[in-house]
Parts: C-alpha cells; structure tokens; sequence
C-alpha cells in the first residue's frame, strides 16, 4: 500500500540515507528526523520530504515527528558515542516507545543485528541491539524487527573494516575470529525488506532473520574481497592468543574506523551470526544477491569521486544503494590519496574550461612534457597505451575521449572536466579540474585541481607516496599555468 506517512529516523546515517529514495520510489510520504537536518541539504531527494529537527531521545521532539504518521523506522543508535551505549540505547527506545504509542502509530519497523540470545559469550553490541528490539515491542505499536549480519555496501562499518583489513594487510596474525561464520547481505536486500514489510500483515509483531545466500567465515569474506578488488591472496594466520579487545586495538591502529565503532564491531566477531529461521523469504520472496556480487557492487566507486560530480550537477547514471554517498562518514568510501591545488584566476570560467579541455596531444601538458613522455614510455613497455594515443581532435572534447593515456570520464561545460586513467598503474587514477566562480568576488573564478589515486594493495600506495615529489613538481605548477593560459586568452568575441 502507498501514500502512507512513514517517518525515518536516523536518515543523515547509512542505512536511513539510502532508505529514503527507496520509500519515495514505493509511493510513501516521507517525513524525517534529524538532530542536525542542515547535513540532508544536499541530498536529491531533500524537496521530497519533510524535516524535523530533533532527537529519538527527546519526548518533547518526537511529539511533533510522530503527529499524523502512519508507520515509523527506528535506525539508530548510540555505538561510538563516548558514553555507555546500552543504557543511551534503552533510554533512547523507552522515549521512542512511548511517543509511537501516544501518537496512535500503526506499525514501528527495526533494524537490529543477528545472534544467538542464549549465548553466553554474546557481544554487548548484539546484546544491546536485542534489547532494543524487546524495549520497543514492549509497547501497544506492533513491531517489526529485522536482524542483520554484516552489511555489505561502501560505507557499511563492518563492510568498511573488511575493506582496509583486507587492502592495507597482504599477511596478516590473526586471533581465532576469523573462523567465525556469519551470513553477510548486501545493503540492497536489507532496503528491499525495510520497505516490503512495512504494511505487511504477516510481518507485524515478529522478529525476522535476514540474510544473504552465503554462509562465510571472516576469512573467506577477506579471500573474496581480494579477489574481487585484484589484489593477491592474502595470508591469513589465527592464533588463539589475541582476545577481542586486543583485536580491536589492533583494527583501531590499522582502519580509519574510529576506537570506540571498532571495539563493538571486533567483539561481536567472536559470535556466529546466521539466519536460523528463513520466513522472511516465504513473506518476501526475492533473488538475494551473494557474497562476491554484493562486494562488486560495493566496489564500483569510490566515495570522493561522487562528490565533485554530485557538486557539478552531474550525477552518474544507474546509482545502486551500495555506492558512497557524499555524506557517509569521512573515513567510508575506500581510501582515495589526492593532491588538491587551487588557484585565483581572473580568467572567466568559459575561458578555464577551454584551456583545461585543450590539455594533451600535440598541445603538451604545459610544465615537464619530458617527464609525461618518460611515464608514456614506462607505460608501453608495460604494456599500457602510453602517450601516442594524442586527441581526437585539439580543441573539441567529449566523453569517451582518449588524451594520451586519459579518457574523458565527464564534462560538465564551465565546471568540471575529469580524466581517468588507462595507464599501468596498481589502483586506480583520475586528473580532474572543477571550475568555482567567488560569491562576491565577480572578477575571480578557483580552479581546483585534484590528482585522485584509488590504490590497490600496499604496492598501490607505495607508488603513490614514491611519486610524491614528482606530484609536488608538476601538479602545482600546471594548475597555474592553466590559468595563466587562460589568462592570456583574447575576450570571448574579440
């Protein structure tokens, strides 16, 4: 059924920032709540919803969130915070509970984490994530609670932790976790069944497992990865002699994750996370996708990228729920190394794209062409297209475009002009020019130009950081020489 009133809590995070778009394309009304809503500013379904400011824990706000709603997401919790977070957690359900029952809500749905309640090792996260479901049933609004394993998708934590344990490490000693099973789902399948049990009779009221089609171990999830990513095997040694909070300082030192997120994540790897009763897919039958398609997905941009195109006005087409979005945590996404120079230019914006559109072929690339020649030669001998592809044409430029050993990825006329690269290199590479005028400066336009390097392995970030000093070289002069060719450039009419 469509044109209910459903509110989302927890949409500035990763599960309710990708929830969002889904509900509005199933007909649903959308109203969310945030405690910070200026961060859903730039999303492209903002004029879509409304937004309430406000806290899952503040009677006093969710009073006006809950007015009129039919059904409610509860997507949050206080893994990370600096305080315990279990008890946050069950005060921040107990306010949430009795707001749903005093606004007359017809269906609350959850998303809380697998696990074996008569487990006595189980994690305090799991635990803590158990004890919410039970808090919010407690209450007279039927709940449907869906419990995941690991999610995979960028900007998932667990799928995050995979990603750099499995990238920065080609050996690595590890405690007895790894052998631990777990029935990860890709974050396409969790939003299908967010949004197909709201409404769903036979889904009110119950806990339903959901999972993926594959039982994996850690290891395996870690082999598969580095399939996947191309990068090689990876050695993987248990031992039994590092416990859980041992492991999660050692993650804590190894992935951009921050402590207080791995610790909860490294200690609810000692449990076995796997569907036991399947009767979501009798409700909601679908093909679920399996472990190494999920990781594809998952790998198919890398976070910085969708920024700049999101900023140009220039979204890519075919946007899956397991791609980045600009407002996934700073340290999600993939590591991507860059080297941002930007200059003041007096140059119009028209005349900066043409200078940066002409860059290449029999024109040159304006400072140390001989060390371009030099990469184009190393480039050959490896086997790469080196630098004798030149330019289609020297002036005109359009997506697709091979220039030298760039292709034209996108053109946003007057703002943006972004090359990949398709030399031999052991990650992935991209030049790319955004082009800014100065709010209250009319004679002055910024060119940033951004190097951006998505490594593969840590031979891909040894060749980065090798470069360095050539980068300093090079990039910081050719941003400035671009605009002073533009610069030089006779008046548009002239």
């Amino acid at each position: 059924m469509t044109n209910r009133t459903v509110l989302v809590t927890g949409a500035t995070g990763y599960i309710g920032g990708r929830l969002v778009p889904a509900l509005l394309d199933a007909g649903q009304r959308v109203r969310c709540l945030a405690r910070t809503p200026s961060k859903l500013d730039d999303r492209s379904w903002r004029s879509e919803v409304e937004v309430i400011r406000g806290d899952v824990a503040d009677p006093a706000s969710l009073g006006p969130a809950l007015a009129g709603v039919d059904a409610a997401y509860y997507l949050v919790h206080s893994m990370g915070s600096e305080h315990d977070f279990a008890e946050r957690d069950r005060q921040a359900a107990r306010a949430f509970r009795d707001a749903a029952a005093a606004a007359g809500l017809q269906q609350v749905i959850y998303l809380g984490g697998l696990g074996d309640e008569r487990d006595p090792r189980l994690s305090a996260h799991l635990r803590s994530r158990h004890e919410v479901g039970r808090i919010l049933a407690e209450g007279p609004v039927p709940v449907t609670e869906l419990r995941a394993a690991v999610i995979i998708g960028s900007g998932s934590a667990s799928f995050e932790m995979l990603r750099t344990l499995t990238e920065v490490l080609p050996a690595m000693v590890t405690p007895k976790w790894v052998e631990t099973r777990c029935q990860p789902i890709a974050i396409r399948d969790v939003l299908a069944y967010l949004v197909g049990v709201l409404g769903l009779p036979g889904a009110t009221g119950r806990v339903l497992e959901i999972g993926g089609p594959d039982v994996v171990t850690y290891r395996r999830m870690m082999e598969v990865y580095a399939e996947v990513s191309g990068l090689r095997r990876r050695l993987v040694v248990p031992v039994p002699v590092l416990s859980p909070r041992l492991s999660s300082l050692w993650v804590g030192l190894v992935t951009p994750l921050p402590a207080d997120l791995a610790r909860p994540l490294v200690d609810s790897l000692v449990n076995e996370v796997l569907v036991h009763d399947p009767a979501i897919t009798r409700l909601l039958p679908r093909r679920l996708l399996g472990f190494r398609e999920a990781v594809s997905l998952a790998l198919a941009r890398t976070r910085s990228l969708e920024v700049s195109t999101s900023w140009a006005g220039a979204e890519l087409p075919g946007r899956d729920p397991a791609d980045p979005l600009p407002t996934d945590p700073g340290w999600s996404g993939g590591t991507v190394l860059d080297d941002v120079r930007s200059v003041r230019s007096t140059a119009r914006p028209h005349a900066l794209y043409r200078v940066v559109t002409g860059v290449g072929g029999d024109r040159g690339w304006y400072v140390a062409d001989w060390l371009w020649w030099i990469r184009g030669l190393v480039d050959r001998i490896l086997g790469g297209p080196g630098m004798r592809r030149g330019r289609r044409h020297p002036d005109d430029l359009r997506v697709g475009d091979p220039v030298d050993f760039w292709r034209v990825e996108a053109l946003v006329p007057d703002r943006l002009v972004r090359l990949r690269a398709e030399m031999k290199v052991p990650g992935s590479a991209w030049l790319e020019w955004t082009i800014r005028p100065v709010v209250g400066e009319p004679e002055v336009t910024v060119l940033q130009q951004r190097a951006l390097f998505h490594p593969r392995g840590v031979w891909g970030r040894a060749y980065w950081y090798a470069l360095v000093p050539f980068h300093g070289v090079i990039f910081r002069e050719l941003a400035r020489r671009l605009a002073a060719a533009a610069e030089a450039l006779p008046p548009a009419g002239a």
